[in-house]
């Protein structure tokens, strides 16, 4: 594989743009996008399926290391992060983080996973789009409600390679948090899950046979490098985007690219 084909480094550049922008409008860290994609790429490039999607879910979660960064900023200047929520459920993220990269994530296959991914997107991007309303009297549980949230938002993001908003976001505004809030939040506690889930990824990863050129454990790294410089510049972009558009149409744009990227694993994995 080569690894400075202009063609690969202009998917990967193209990828990190669009990402990054959804990054920084959604609260998802751009890895419902990123999982798909990268699993592409790396089939072009005769990796086969089942080492695919399991290299592109850990790559995805490593460039939200990045990306996370850059929204979490955008979104703290216009005061929009409920730092008191990003404390109470960050330790649970981490734990739970920590056991689905270290473990389940190596024992299952890449199909199952694949499969997996599609159903709970599609799950998610259906809670989104009915817009649900919260009851009036719905609070954020208390410390140790929050700590068993962060638990599973962390373990699930580790399985599909995503930052946690597709969990998060429906969580907290289903508790009353105001939706800018909550995607602002879900884009802070986008760099735990990651950090806990690249050093999962990396551990497991070592013993793995047959990975390509240019890969530490799971991830590979430059999509990684080219994916985090360009989505770090469009990540503001989507934030500042996220500030003007109305609730309603904010859901539904994230409804309907789960839609798609979901409809797209689920016949990865059965293909498989």
């Amino acid at each position: 594989m080569n690894l400075l084909d202009p063609l690969l480094i202009a998917q990967l550049a193209v990828l990190g743009l669009a990402t990054g922008f959804l990054a920084g409008l959604l609260g998802i860290g751009g890895g419902m996008l990123m999982v798909p994609f990268i699993t592409i790429i790396l089939d072009q490039r005769g990796v086969p399926a089942d080492l695919a999607v399991k290299m592109a879910i850990a790559t995805s979660m490593a460039t939200i290391i990045f990306t996370s960064i850059s929204s979490v900023r955008a979104h703290h200047k216009r005061g929009a992060v409920r730092w008191d929520i990003a404390r109470r459920l960050s330790p649970g993220i981490v734990i739970g983080s920590l056991v689905g990269s270290l473990g389940v994530f190596a024992l299952l296959k890449g199909t199952a996973l694949a499969i997996f991914f599609a159903l709970f997107v599609g799950f998610s991007a259906t809670q989104m789009f009915l817009d649900k309303k919260p009851k009036p009297t719905r609070q954020m549980p208390g410390t140790g409600g929050q700590l068993a949230a962060g638990g599973v938002i962390g373990f699930i993001s580790g399985l599909v390679g995503a930052g946690g908003g597709f969990i998060s976001v429906p969580f907290m505004t289903w508790c009353n948090v105001a939706i800018h809030n909550a995607v602002a939040t879900s884009a802070a506690l986008g760099f735990p899950i990651a950090l806990a889930n690249v050093a999962g990824y990396v551990v497991s990863g070592q013993s793995v046979q047959g990975l390509p050129a240019g890969a530490f454990g799971y991830i590979w790294v430059p999509a990684l490098v080219v994916i985090a410089i360009c989505s770090f510049l469009t990540a503001p972009l989507g934030a500042k985007a996220a500030h003007r558009l109305p609730v309603k149409q904010l859901k539904r744009v994230f409804a309907s690219i789960l839609y798609v990227l979901a409809a797209y694993m689920l016949w990865k994995g059965l293909r498989g």
